[in-house]
C-alpha cells in the first residue's frame, strides 16, 4: 500500500473502543474491526437475506452477503487509490447492511410502519444495535466492541443525520431522528451533524455503484429487461451500444458481463478522479478536517451523477416496481407484518428472546424486542416461523 494520505483515518490514532482490548501484534485496530464483523452471526445471516430478488426464486441472484462483499471490494479499491485506510473502508462496507431485515426493503417498510408508535425502525440504526448490543458472543461485553471510527462510519456512511442548525436532514426530515440514537456508546462524540471519514464515504458510494451494476445484471438474468432496453438509458446506454457493436454475436450472458464490468470500472474511475480533485480543492489535511468540511468529498462528477440518477429511475420503473418483483414483495410484507402482530399478541419467541420479552417493562420495550428478533431473521427462517404462528 502507498503511504497513507494526511486526511486518511489512522488506526494508530483511533478514538478507541468502549471496552478496553489488548494490543494485537499482527493487526491494526481497523483490521480487528473488519475481522470481528466477518466472524459475527449477523454477517453470516446475510447469505440468506434478500437483495432485490427473493432468496428462493433463483440460485444465482445476489443476496445481502454477495452484495456486501462486492461493495467491500469496490470500497477498498477507491480507498487505495485515494490513499485512505483500506481496512476501515472495508469494515464499514462489510457492516453497512447488518441491520437489514429479511425480504429486503419490504421487510424494513413493514417494521417501520409497525414500530411508528415506538420510534420507528431504521436499518442504519439497527446495524448499530447489532454491533453494540445484539451480538452476544464475547465473554466480557455485548456487541462487537468496534472502534469509534467504525461506529461513526456505520451510522453516517450516508451522511449527517442533522444539519448545522440541529434539524434532521434527508429522510429524517419528516419523521425525526431514528430510535436509539442517544443509546449508542460514545453517541455524544459521533457528531451526527458532520460527514464521516473519507473511508466511510468510499463505502457509501461503492454501495451506489454496486446497486446499479448488479441490479442490472440480476434483472437481465430474471428476464425483466434485455440489453437493447438499456440503449437510451443514461450512463448505461453508451456502454451497451459499444458492447453490442463490438461483440454482436457472443452469448447474451457475456455481453451482459461486459456491460456490467464497464459500468463498474467507469463509475469507480470517475469517483477516484472527481474525489481527488474535490479533496484537493477542499484543502483538508486531517481526518478531522474531513468531518468539518461540511460537504461530501467522495463523489461522482456532476455528469455521472446526473446520468446515474437517470439509470436509477429506469431501474425503479422497470425492475423494482415490476410485478415479478412486487408480487413476492407483497407476500413478504404480509409475512413480516403477521410475524410482528403474532409476537406482540402472545406467540412465544424462542429461548433468550422470550426471556427478553418477559423482562420488557412496557409495550415500547416489548415491541423493540420483537423488531430486533424479526430484523435478525433470514428469509427462510422468517417463512418457517410464519408457518408456525398460531392460527
Amino acid at each position: 500500500m502507498s503511504e497513507r494520505a494526511p486526511y486518511a483515518s489512522d488506526p494508530a490514532k483511533t478514538r478507541g473502543r468502549l471496552f478496553g482490548a489488548s494490543d494485537s501484534p499482527t493487526r491494526s485496530e481497523y483490521q480487528r474491526d473488519r475481522d470481528r464483523i466477518i466472524h459475527s452471526t449477523a454477517f453470516r445471516r446475510l447469505q440468506h437475506k434478500t437483495q432485490v430478488f427473493l432468496h428462493h426464486e433463483g440460485q444465482h441472484f445476489r443476496t445481502r452477503l454477495t452484495h456486501t462483499l462486492e461493495v467491500s471490494q469496490m470500497a477498498r479499491s477507491i480507498a487505495r487509490a485515494l490513499r485512505l485506510d483500506e481496512d476501515l473502508a472495508e469494515a464499514v462496507a462489510l457492516a453497512h447492511d447488518l441491520g437489514h431485515t429479511p425480504f429486503g426493503h419490504a421487510g424494513e417498510r413493514v417494521l417501520h410502519e409497525r414500530m411508528k408508535p415506538w420510534g420507528g425502525f431504521d436499518h442504519n440504526m439497527q446495524a448499530i444495535r447489532v454491533v453494540t448490543r445484539l451480538e452476544n458472543r464475547y465473554a466480557e461485553h455485548d456487541g462487537l466492541n468496534l472502534t469509534w471510527e467504525s461506529l461513526e462510519g456505520i451510522l453516517k456512511h450516508n451522511g449527517p443525520l442533522v444539519g448545522a442548525d440541529g434539524a434532521p436532514v434527508g429522510r429524517y426530515r419528516h419523521e425525526g431522528l431514528p430510535f436509539g440514537l442517544a443509546e449508542i456508546p460514545a453517541a455524544a462524540g459521533l457528531r451526527v451533524d458532520s460527514y464521516a471519514s473519507l473511508e466511510a464515504q468510499a463505502a457509501a458510494i461503492a454501495d451506489d455503484i454496486a446497486y446499479n451494476a448488479h441490479d442490472i445484471d440480476d434483472a437481465l438474468r430474471a428476464g425483466l429487461i434485455r440489453l437493447p432496453d438499456l440503449l437510451e438509458v443514461p450512463f448505461a446506454g453508451p456502454i451497451v451500444r459499444e458492447v453490442l457493436e463490438r461483440w454482436p454475436d457472443i452469448e447474451p450472458n457475456r455481453q451482459a458481463h461486459e456491460v456490467q464490468r464497464r459500468l463498474i470500472t467507469r463509475s469507480v474511475e470517475d469517483v477516484i478522479a472527481t474525489s481527488t480533485a474535490v479533496i484537493g480543492a477542499a484543502g483538508v489535511t486531517s481526518a478531522d478536517d474531513v468531518r468539518r468540511a461540511g460537504i461530501v468529498l467522495v463523489r461522482f462528477s456532476q455528469e455521472i451523477n446526473q446520468s446515474e440518477q437517470g439509470l436509477k429511475q429506469f431501474l425503479f420503473r422497470n425492475v423494482y416496481r415490476s410485478e415479478a418483483v412486487m408480487g413476492p414483495v407483497r407476500r413478504s410484507e404480509a409475512v413480516v407484518g403477521e410475524l410482528f402482530d403474532g409476537y406482540m399478541t402472545g406467540a412465544a419467541l424462542p429461548g433468550r428472546w422470550e426471556d427478553r420479552m418477559r423482562a420488557a417493562g412496557n409495550d415500547a420495550a416489548r415491541a423493540r424486542v420483537v423488531a430486533d428478533f424479526i430484523a435478525g431473521m433470514t428469509d427462510p427462517y422468517a417463512m418457517e416461523k410464519h408457518a408456525r404462528l398460531p392460527v
